[in-house]
């Protein structure tokens, strides 16, 4: 659950407080005034967890082969369930990239393991297919100003 900002897995409930274990294994307290009069998240209360992965390819990029790509690593991976089905979006068209969205839908407990390792596989992958990652950059125009 998330509370008052907190995410973790609760490990006890007292009187006077509710001790959370973060996904780090770091335990938090929480007082349960604060527990009561603030929002809880449950992501655990459904089965299914929706992971947006957002990731930038370049404008001169192909970008129906970019999402078939992203499709083809998602519907590989064993923990990315098959219903909901996964999905990719352009999320955005940016200043540097357009943004991707990969939206694989897991179980909660597998989010870290599978950012990370989609992370990285997309990396690989990108570079093997020729699909770039661009960098932040910016025009500058110089004017000559002539003193009159």
């Amino acid at each position: 659950i998330e509370v008052n900002g907190e995410l973790g897995e609760v490990a006890d409930i007292k009187i006077f407080h509710t001790q959370l274990v973060t996904l780090r294994n770091k335990v938090i307290f929480i007082p349960n005034n604060e527990v009561i009069a603030g929002n809880i998240i449950n992501y655990t209360e459904k089965n299914a967890y929706r992971l947006d992965m957002v990731i930038g390819i370049g404008y001169d990029d192909d970008l129906l082969k970019a999402k078939q790509v992203l499709m083809e690593m998602m519907e590989a991976d064993d923990r990315v369930m098959k219903s909901p089905a996964p999905s990719v979006i352009v999320g955005e068209l940016g200043d540097n990239s357009v943004n991707l969205v990969a939206r694989p839908w897991i179980r909660f407990k597998d989010s870290p393991a599978i950012q990370a390792d989609m992370t990285e596989q997309v990396k690989l992958r990108f570079d093997k297919e020729g699909i770039s990652f661009p960098y932040p950059q910016r025009d500058v125009h110089v004017y000559e100003h002539k003193a009159a």
